[in-house]
């Protein structure tokens, strides 16, 4: 019987693993949610039973948890965050949509080019009347 191994057919979509089978950045963000889970442990620990600790350690230590595991459309969860607080925050709600009237342009430009012709027939009536 034939095993058959599925090749991705794109291959920008492949991450390169660094160690236990992890990526790089999530091997960072999770030193990093260890470097600030653990103290909070034992820092609980001193003041609360072990589960109440443990719990907390897991709640502090989950941000950095997605911030390594979550992606989506080949975004990692900040682009997404950046992207979410870009149109909920900052740009205004209501966009208007503004189009370029060529007609009116062109009345604009035809008005203006009359205006100037009539300021050069004056001044070369003036001109030509002295």
């Amino acid at each position: 019987m034939a095993s058959y191994i599925s090749v991705p057919r794109d291959l920008t979509k492949v991450k390169s693993k660094v160690a236990l089978n992890l990526t790089k950045r999530q091997i960072i963000c999770f030193t990093i949610g260890a470097a600030i889970g653990v103290p909070v442990f034992f820092l609980m620990k001193k003041f609360t039973g072990v589960s109440t600790a443990s719990m907390g350690m897991i709640m502090v230590m989950l941000p950095m948890f997605f911030f390594g595991m979550y992606e989506r459309n080949g975004q990692p969860l900040e682009v997404i965050l950046y992207h979410f607080i870009q149109a909920t925050f900052i740009r205004p709600k209501r966009r208007v949509y503004q189009t370029r009237n060529y007609y009116e342009m062109l009345h604009r430009q035809a008005a203006a080019e009359r205006e100037i012709e009539k300021i050069l027939q004056k001044y070369k009536k003036g001109r030509l009347g002295c």
